[in-house]
C-alpha cells in the first residue's frame, strides 16, 4: 500500500499574528518546535521521499523531517499557497473584503480557479512521486492546497467533512493508489504533550 502524508507547514509568526502571509515568511520558535515533534513522530513511519513547497516556512518544515528520515527531499512551485498578491503583509483585522470569498479575486494574485487549476497539477506531480517511490511520500504544503486537495480529490472517511482550517504540521494521510481515501485527516497527536516523542501515525 502508497501512503500519502500530506502535511500543512508549522507555525509561522504570521499566522501568530492574523497577518496575510508573504513568501519569505520563516517558522516562528514555536513553528519549529512543531516541526521537530512532527519529524519525530514520522521517523519510522517508512516516508521514503519528501516533496514540498518552496516556500520558507514549507520548506523548513520539509527540512526538519528529512533530519530525521534522511530521504530526498525536492521542491516545487506547484504546491505554494495561494497568491493573495498586494494583499500580503496585511493584517486580517485591516481587511475590508473577506479573501476567501468564492468570486474574489486578489490584484496580482489568483482568482479560485486559478489557484484549483494549479492544485490540480500539483497533485498530478504528488501522484506521478508517488508512483515512483519505493515506499510512502511525504508532501509539505499550506492550508489551502489541503483545503482544495481534501475537498477535490481526496474521499475522506464516512461523517467526515473538509476542514475549514488545516492546524500547523497537521498530518492527514492518504492511502492508495486510486482511489485516494484519507484514513487521518488533519491530526495534530504529535503536538500532545503527552505523545511529543512518537505516537502513532
Amino acid at each position: 500500500m502508497v501512503a500519502i502524508f500530506l502535511i500543512r507547514h508549522g507555525e509561522t509568526p504570521g499566522n501568530a499574528e492574523r497577518i496575510v502571509q508573504t513568501p519569505e515568511t520563516p517558522l516562528s520558535p514555536r513553528g519549529m518546535v512543531q516541526a521537530g515533534r512532527l519529524a519525530r513522530r514520522l521517523q519510522q513511519s517508512g516516508i521514503a521521499r519528501i516533496l514540498s513547497s518552496d516556500l520558507v516556512r514549507a520548506s523548513m518544515t520539509a527540512e526538519y523531517l528529512q533530519l530525521a528520515t534522511g530521504v530526498p527531499l525536492q521542491f516545487d512551485p506547484l504546491l505554494q499557497e495561494r497568491s493573495f498578491g498586494t494583499i500580503r503583509g496585511t493584517p486580517y483585522d485591516r481587511l475590508t473584503i473577506d479573501i476567501f470569498a468564492p468570486g474574489y479575486e486578489p490584484p496580482e494574485g489568483e482568482s479560485w480557479d486559478l489557484f484549483h487549476a494549479r492544485v490540480d497539477r500539483a497533485w498530478a506531480l504528488v501522484e506521478h512521486v508517488a508512483s515512483e517511490t519505493n515506499g510512502h511520500l511525504a508532501v509539505i504544503t499550506h492550508g489551502l492546497v489541503c483545503r482544495s486537495l481534501s475537498a477535490r480529490h481526496l474521499i475522506l472517511p464516512q461523517g467526515e467533512e473538509t476542514p475549514e482550517r488545516w492546524a500547523n504540521t497537521g498530518l492527514t494521510i492518504v492511502d492508495g493508489p486510486l482511489p485516494w481515501r484519507v484514513r487521518v485527516l488533519n491530526c495534530t497527536l504529535h503536538l500532545d504533550d503527552g505523545i511529543a516523542d512518537g505516537g502513532p501515525a
